[in-house]
């Protein structure tokens, strides 16, 4: 059964009782995504790209410096990318979290205003091959998360991600133990207590984007959130209401902009993995730069457009829509992937923006000297940039040397058109394992999930 939007209000009228933590802990317990064909084909699509995006961070230097740090100590049952030995369930996690993000190359949601799958999956992935989980239950339980982690997201409002919080980080925590307790099966108490557990433990500040520091707030979401429902089955007490009152996750984490009934405010209906839906990135860097990305290639060619020909750019943001882009003129790669100016470099220079693109090693020359000829501007009579799409855009205008000023304007980001060749792409010193997106789209049972462990071994870090 799934909870509407009227019973939804029901359940939590009274907002300063402490209601809304035992609302979404009883929508999550209730929850039964699995006769949705579209949000298990949704979830099957979102496992793919978290794989495509993992397998190619498993070659990242900062995944291969946490190995260094956690797997030779750590003895389990669990897979993690890249290494030949099982390890433990939450530094699988932790692993798995961070190849997942390490080259920004995972899938968007635009309530999360962040990361879902880099989160989810590798809680999940951890838990379901200790546990010998079915494939149906665990797709089911990352619908679950993404609905927990979005539905936070709305109700957590703008400002959060505004005065410097990391979304995929502090909504993730919360998301990952709301996958890892539906698919342990707890009870509506055990969920409320392990939402607490994860509440506590949220944590990550924007300003560590185009750092190695990034991709570990995706671990770490993901270790913490399934650590917390671990302890939860265990019978540990927290809090029986962290997301509410003067001292709870959204008066805390909210500034002021926090509306706490959408939590429930239409639970399921669609499942958000659907509607919205996971945008799947075919550009590995942030996703504030996909706008001008999409308007700067549209105008290559249309134009047929040489850099030598360009004399300045001038890409447009809604207020705010710059906010996670910290660089403007990167030193290495690992920072460009937060630098509108050097993806436009890139993307009218060489007509794409691949892995190679933003590879950590110093940016190329050619790039940085068109990139500083790119301006930033805002366009205040538009509405704030939010975790509505409809706010969302980039204008991008370029000024040639024979005087002509041509301009394009992308609203809409359109998902990586083919998954199966972005896992190509990602495991193609590995071609045994392109075998792996026909067993996902049918995958049912816990044998049909072990050909996903297989992989991870199958990749090298």
């Amino acid at each position: 059964m799934s909870i509407s939007s009227e019973s939804a209000v029901a359940e939590i009228a009274g907002d300063e009782a402490g209601h809304v933590t035992r609302g979404l802990a009883a929508a999550i317990a209730a929850a039964n995504p699995f006769d949705d064909a579209g949000a298990i084909a949704a979830a099957r699509r979102g496992l793919l790209d978290f794989l495509a995006a993992a397998f190619a961070g498993a070659d990242d230097a900062g995944y291969r410096k946490l190995l260094a740090v956690v797997a030779g100590g750590s003895r389990g049952e669990a897979s993690a990318i890249g290494y030949p030995q099982t390890v433990g369930v939450l530094d699988a996690a932790l692993l798995n979290g961070y190849a997942g993000h390490a080259l920004d190359y995972d899938d968007v949601h635009s309530s999360v205003r962040g990361h879902p799958g880099t989160v989810l999956l590798p809680a999940l992935l951890a838990l379901a091959q200790t546990r010998r989980s079915s494939a149906r239950d665990f797709l089911a339980a990352y619908v679950v998360g993404v609905e927990t982690m979005a539905r936070l997201g709305l109700a957590l409002g703008s400002r959060h991600y505004e005065q410097g919080f990391h979304n995929t980080a502090t909504l993730g925590t919360l998301g990952a133990a709301a996958a890892a307790a539906y698919l342990l099966r707890l009870d509506a108490d055990a969920i409320e207590n392990a939402l607490g557990l994860a509440a506590t433990q949220s944590a990550g500040l924007r300003l560590q984007f185009g750092s190695e520091a990034k991709p570990l707030h995706a671990a770490q979401a993901a270790r913490a959130g399934l650590f917390a429902a671990q302890l939860a089955a265990q019978g540990l007490q927290g809090s029986r209401a962290a997301l509410d009152g003067p001292s709870g996750f959204f008066a805390v984490f909210g500034a002021g902009a926090q509306a706490p009934r959408r939590v429930l405010d239409g639970w399921s209906a669609p499942w958000q993995i659907v509607s919205p839906g996971l945008y799947f990135k075919p550009w590995p860097c942030c996703t504030a730069t996909h706008y001008a990305l999409d308007a700067a290639l549209t105008l290559r060619a249309a134009h047929r457009l040489v850099a030598g020909d360009i004399e300045r750019i001038t890409v447009t943001f809604p207020p705010a829509g710059d906010t996670p882009l910290l660089t403007h003129l990167p030193a290495t790669g690992l920072e460009a992937r937060f630098s509108v100016e050097y993806a436009l470099a890139a993307a009218l220079t060489d007509g794409r923006a691949s892995v190679a693109t933003f590879a950590d090693v110093p940016v190329r020359p050619d790039l940085i000297a068109l990139a500083a000829r790119v301006t930033r501007q805002h366009d205040h009579a538009a509405p704030r940039a939010s975790t509505d799409p409809a706010t969302r855009f980039s204008v991008v205008e370029i000024a040639l040397k024979n005087g002509t000023t041509v301009s394009h304007k992308t609203e809409r980001l359109v998902s990586a058109a083919d998954l199966r060749a972005k896992f190509a792409d990602a495991v193609k010193h590995a071609p045994a394992l392109l075998e792996l997106p026909a067993a996902i789209e049918t995958m049912q049972s816990a044998d049909d999930l072990a050909s996903v462990f297989q992989a991870f071994t199958d990749i090298q870090a």
